[in-house]
């Protein structure tokens, strides 16, 4: 781990896989069997859990906690105290860790400070889920959702701009340029 900056208060157990170039703040816990990319900078008190994959570059801020299910493709980024749940309907005296239910957080996808995602739904590509949003159902590539539930409420590009459709269903990026087409409830870069 000779490449990789840990700090001495993080715990990283043994079996936990850590791409090189990832930065490991204080009071952080890797546990066995998370499997960690590239370039990830993992923010202060975080906890991963075992089973957890994230991809190359995932940025986590403070306080959040990874549940195992929970699978982050490369450029997420995951905002202050962000939570994860991975059981529908747990219960303290009944044990259900056979029962974990996956959620995945496609590449690019940015969670809000205090957002909570409940398991077994999708996040899509490059999709914003707004600060304190409870998120209970997927969402689609490039969306823009905020609220308790959770409900769309724009659409965003990937270098984070909103955007504004013309009458045939265009829309033009502020900084790259690249232009995105709307269908029903679907967003797609037109390459």
């Amino acid at each position: 781990m000779t490449d990789i900056f840990f700090h001495p208060s993080a715990v990283i157990d043994e079996g936990a896989i850590i791409g090189p170039g990832c930065k490991i703040w204080h009071f952080t816990h890797i546990m066995s069997g998370a499997e960690i990319g590239a370039d990830c900078n993992i923010g202060q008190n975080v906890m991963i859990a075992t089973g957890v994959k994230l991809g190359h570059n995932v940025k986590i801020q403070n306080n959040v906690s990874i549940y195992t299910g929970v699978v982050c493709e490369d450029n997420v980024f995951l905002g202050p105290s962000c939570v994860f749940t991975n059981i529908k309907n747990p219960r303290s005296e009944i044990s259900r860790r056979d029962q974990y239910i996956s959620t995945i957080v496609r590449q690019g996808a940015t969670i809000g400070a205090n957002a909570t995602i409940v398991c077994g739904i999708e996040i899509g590509k490059y999709a914003l889920v707004g600060a304190g949003a409870v998120v209970t159902k997927s969402i689609p590539d490039y969306a823009i959702v905020m609220g308790v539930p959770a409900r769309i409420t724009g659409w965003i590009s990937r270098h984070g701009y909103k955007l504004e459709f013309d009458k045939d269903g265009i829309a033009v990026c502020k900084e790259s340029g690249t232009k995105y087409k709307i269908s029903g409830n679907h967003v797609h870069a037109i390459e």
